[in-house]
């Protein structure tokens, strides 16, 4: 159990703690079928998912798979496809999501 205090409405963790918390926010990796791997804001409602600010992740760049990605942002090697726009999709075409830390990836998207 997490020892937090709240002070103006923020909740504050322990450092000891931060560790254990999953990122959670709109920004995810989504692997669709088919091979495409994206990233973007995720919206859903229902079966129809929309990415906003999306980018085709065309090659990760990584040594320790997606979740290097979601966790430390791009890496040098790392190529991103920006969509300029909005990409649509049904949701049965998802083969999973990764939440990323939206405070890295917002200031590239």
């Amino acid at each position: 159990m997490s020892k937090s205090i709240v002070v103006n409405g923020i909740t504050y963790i322990p450092a000891s703690e931060q560790l254990k918390i999953e990122h959670r926010g709109d920004y995810k990796i989504v692997a669709l079928q088919r091979g495409w791997v994206m990233i973007g804001k995720l919206e859903r409602k229902g079966n129809e998912c929309k990415l906003h600010d999306a980018s085709v992740i065309r090659n990760w760049g990584t040594t320790k798979g997606l979740g290097e990605l979601a966790k430390e942002g791009p890496k040098p090697n790392t190529k991103l496809d920006k969509c300029y726009g909005i990409v649509e999709f049904d949701y049965l075409t998802v083969v999973a999501t990764i939440a990323v830390d939206g405070s890295i990836w917002s200031s590239i998207l």
